[in-house]
């Protein structure tokens, strides 16, 4: 397997699936990566030489922020937010949607999880 940030991508996969696996790095960026290294996106990474997989490392190293770097930021940017106690800062402490969803329903997932039934509990006028 080629290691490429610290990350072990996968051998028999197209080099632009691959690169994806790499947190930071998505669909868009991988093609641009790749037209920069001068690859065929269609290659396979174990069909790669290692002059390349070194092309394809020194792009990513200098002009993208990746995996711990980039998840360092965002966790800072989060904890300012936080710290400065703003409207979102405090969306996110209290583990709520941030960007303006609703809540009444659809917030299944940032509020309580799966829905937790009641037992005994009828609605009147049922029969």
């Amino acid at each position: 397997m080629a290691r490429i940030a610290g990350i072990e991508i996968p051998d028999n996969k197209q080099v632009l699936y691959s690169i994806v696996y790499i947190y930071g790095i998505g669909h868009s960026n991988a093609l641009k990566i790749i037209q920069q290294a001068g690859i065929e996106k269609s290659a396979l990474v174990k069909d790669l030489k290692e002059t390349d997989l070194v092309k394809i490392r020194s792009i990513i190293d200098s002009d993208y922020i990746v995996e711990g770097d980039l998840r360092r930021e965002i966790k800072s940017n989060v904890q300012r937010l936080i710290d400065i106690n703003s409207y979102r800062g405090n969306r996110h402490r209290r583990g709520l949607p941030v960007r303006g969803q609703r809540t009444k329903t659809n917030s299944r997932t940032r509020r309580t999880g799966p829905r937790a039934t009641v037992a005994g509990k009828r609605r009147v006028g049922r029969k």
